[in-house]
């Protein structure tokens, strides 16, 4: 793809750029919404590190060299993004090993539970599982400063990770369609899963909690507004299930 240069800045650009940096500033300056930042960071952080783990061993279990390099070339991109979120955090004044440890025991329970038992379902589940993961950190994203929604949004693009699963997925269906009655099951578990596990996190973090119900300023917990945000991560599992030929 070829690179656009940036332009200069204009004026009015730069000024839209430092008020968008005196809101940043202005918000981390209330101790709740600085604790749900570091959290959310920390939360990303370990699951980008986690993620780069899993893609160099899933590459162990690719079928052919050029799906080992592909995993290679994902796995160094996610390891990129946790560097990112490490060092947002330590200029954020936070220790980033401090700041990832809550979700280690919640996030490693998770992967045990869901260890794929071969190369097809680990594929559906870093499409479908990461997913859903991606789509709720995106929610929460909504709420956050500017300066840190735009790395969160940075970190969670796709790295090619999601038209490499369905190619593979849609590709074994075709040559065995037995298959897909099992990827379907696997995909359920996944979101039933996943969606267990982004609760219990959330519930866990008092201050993450608030954001991933609207915001620092509400007042406990908006039903209506999780019910709806739970609407929508099913309805983008349905969709990433269909794209690999699968039902829901």
């Amino acid at each position: 793809m070829t690179q656009i240069p940036d332009l200069p800045a204009t004026e009015g650009t730069a000024g839209a750029n430092t008020a968008g940096e005196s809101h940043s500033e202005a918000l981390l300056e209330d101790p709740q919404f600085r604790a749900a930042v570091v959290d959310l960071l920390g939360a990303l952080a370990y699951g980008e590190l986690i993620a780069f783990e899993r893609l160099a061993e899933d590459a162990k279990m690719a079928p052919t060299l050029e799906d080992k390099a592909a995993l290679a070339a994902m796995a160094a991109a996610e390891f990129q993004h946790f560097t990112m979120l490490r060092d947002r955090l330590a200029e954020l004044g936070a220790d980033p090993t401090e700041a990832m440890q809550p979700f280690v025991r919640p996030l490693t329970e998770f992967h045990e539970r869901t260890a794929p038992a071969d190369w097809l379902e680990s594929l559906v589940k870093a499409y479908v599982g990461d997913g859903i993961a991606t789509d709720f950190y995106r929610e929460v994203a909504q709420h956050l400063d500017p300066k840190t929604r735009q790395l969160v949004q940075e970190v969670l693009a796709d790295t090619g990770h999601a038209e490499f699963a369905v190619e593979r997925v849609r590709a074994a269906i075709e040559r065995d369609p037995k298959v897909s009655g099992r990827l379907a099951l696997w995909g359920r578990r996944l979101m039933g899963e996943a969606l267990s596990q982004a609760q219990r996190v959330a519930a866990e973090r008092d201050a993450l909690s608030a954001l991933v119900v609207g915001g620092m300023d509400l007042k406990g917990f908006d039903l209506a507004e999780i019910g709806r945000m739970f609407a929508r991560l099913t309805e983008n599992h349905v969709r990433r299930m269909a794209a690999l030929g699968l039902s829901a």
